[in-house]
């Protein structure tokens, strides 16, 4: 009786046993003694996507500015490959993005649960959502014209689009910040909601109101990395958590988007 409870104990540890022998086995993660090797970090971002690249020389971008101090923590140079397909489209699916053309994935990446299905991410380092901003504080969005801009961001336009029609809201698509803001100047709109970060870019310029719209979902930004390149997401974030630690990391953000929301 005993050593058929023993034989039956050994049976049902066999499995566990099994997957802890095929763990072993697997080839070690070298994804960042790989990147160290050959000197550099790939980053794929867009072309433009303020504020988080901006392709301009004196600010190039938050994501640019966190990568290339990133980079030294890291003890490699700082590589961007942009893919202008980043800068079209909002789902991170559509990018078509591979191993071969980059270690990490930049520009505003909200670690939204559709992400995080394909993508590591790593530590946030700001959170975004939809904003709406004003050039005075608005009691309520009721039956306001609103300017609307998209952009890629990633955010959920249908949760938006929901919430708008409860309010009888009139909303005005427009194709990029510059017709966002003259759209308020002009009086063409009362009020404007975009990605939270870019909403406080434009509204730390303009000496603006900006808020977030409603109870509507956020979400961190963060960078994104392939599936099982531990050794890498690791490495960044102690990274992230060095420049956080020394200031760095609030003192990039507060360059491009001011104060924090509420």
């Amino acid at each position: 009786m005993r050593q058929r409870g023993l034989v039956r104990d050994i049976a049902g540890a066999l499995p566990i046993l099994g997957l802890l022998a095929a763990a072993y086995l697997l080839p070690p993660d070298t994804s960042l003694s790989e990147v160290r090797s050959a000197g550099a970090l790939r980053a794929c971002m867009p072309s433009v996507h303020a504020p988080f690249v901006t392709g301009e020389a004196a600010a190039p971008g938050i994501d640019v500015e966190i990568l290339r101090r990133l980079t030294r923590e890291l003890g490699v140079t700082f590589e961007p490959a942009e893919e202008p397909a980043m800068s079209r489209d909002f789902n991170p699916r559509s990018w078509h993005l591979t191993r071969a053309a980059c270690e990490l994935i930049a520009g505003g990446l909200a670690a939204s649960p559709m992400t995080r299905s394909f993508l590591e991410t790593s530590t946030p380092y700001a959170e975004t959502g939809w904003a709406v901003l004003a050039p005075q504080r608005l009691a309520e969005l009721r039956g306001l014209k609103i300017g609307v801009l998209a952009s890629a961001s990633g955010l959920d336009r249908v949760a938006l689009a929901s919430h708008l029609r409860a309010r009888d809201v009139q909303t005005a698509i427009v194709a990029d910040a510059d017709a966002l803001i003259s759209g308020l100047h002009e009086g063409r709109f009362e009020a404007a909601i975009t990605e939270g970060l870019l909403a406080r870019e434009i509204a730390s310029r303009e000496r603006w109101v900006v808020d977030w719209v409603g109870d509507l979902p956020r979400y961190p930004v963060a960078f994104g990395l392939w599936k099982g390149d531990l050794t890498l997401k690791r490495g960044v974030n102690r990274g992230l958590e060095r420049l956080r630690e020394d200031g760095t990391l609030p003192a990039i953000l507060a360059r491009y988007v001011g104060r924090r929301m509420g």
